[in-house]
């Protein structure tokens, strides 16, 4: 008897995916401000700066539909 053909089912990708995955890195947020990384720290010690998140490495990231969210706060 011959084995059916496996199917999978894939998750079907939503916009909330997609913004997830659209990650900036410290350097590109520090580009886009102007700002040196020294002071994305300061600014992140005093809780002024965006929200970013850790990687297993370290580093820093950010997703880039929260971080325009943030800058669009800035001018209000």
């Amino acid at each position: 008897m011959a084995n059916p053909t496996k199917t999978t089912r894939r998750r079907k990708t939503t916009a909330s995916d997609t913004e997830r995955l659209d990650q900036l890195s410290l350097n590109e947020v520090c580009e886009v401000l102007s700002i040196s990384p020294s002071t994305f720290y300061d600014w992140r010690a005093k809780n002024l700066a965006p929200a970013c998140f850790k990687l297993p490495n370290g580093q820093l990231r950010f997703y880039r539909a929260e971080f325009l969210r943030w800058l669009d706060g800035l001018e209000g």
